[in-house]
């Protein structure tokens, strides 16, 4: 890739990357002000969660894997040559998925309950569930973008087949934990799900 190339890609991916990060804690903030007594309040939180996730935050979500891995492609870095790189990426898609997961389950819930319900208590119920869900991924989300961000300026882990057990074993909690809440997920007994 030519210099002018890559230093335009790396910029995008940044650019992309950052706003990523603010449009998870533009979400938080909405996920706190669903938690407000003040009904109006919470209802145009809901809604404006649905938006900011499906206009904003899903986009910036796959800019940022996208323009992450073409970058990787580029340089020298590749995409599995760095244990660094390679983590990030897999962090990324974790992140990316599941907020397009929770894009099309809570998020969306949230969002008709907000405009259908009324003065049932069940459906107040289950907002309040909601909303404590959504401010809490918000809350990780965040939490995840920052590892992903140190990771990427402090490069810790060298190169693949040059690292400890004590690596591996890192990442072999991680795919553990992503495995698990993936199928959490898909098989309906997620802790956040609402049964009836």
């Amino acid at each position: 890739m030519k210099p002018w190339l890559r230093k335009l890609g790396f910029a995008l991916h940044v650019v992309v990357s950052v706003s990523w990060v603010g449009a998870v804690g533009a979400f938080l903030a909405l996920a706190a002000a669903s938690l407000s007594k003040d009904a109006e309040l919470a209802k145009a939180a809901y809604l404006a969660m649905e938006v900011v996730g499906r206009a904003v935050l899903l986009p910036l979500s796959g800019a940022a894997l996208v323009s992450g891995i073409v970058q990787s492609l580029g340089t020298q870095w590749g995409l599995f040559r760095y244990y660094w790189v390679t983590v990030k990426l897999v962090l990324t898609i974790v992140a990316a998925v599941g907020l397009l997961m929770h894009q099309s389950t809570a998020i969306a819930e949230a969002a008709r309950l907000a405009v259908t319900s009324g003065s049932g208590f069940a459906d107040h119920d289950r907002l309040r569930e909601l909303s404590v869900q959504l401010f809490a991924d918000a809350s990780l989300g965040i939490v995840l973008l920052a590892a992903i961000s140190a990771i990427a300026i402090y490069k810790p882990w060298g190169l693949v087949g040059r690292i400890t057990g004590g690596f591996r074993l890192f990442l072999a909690a991680i795919a553990a934990l992503v495995a698990a809440f993936i199928a959490l997920h898909l098989s309906g007994r997620s802790p956040h799900q609402h049964h009836h």
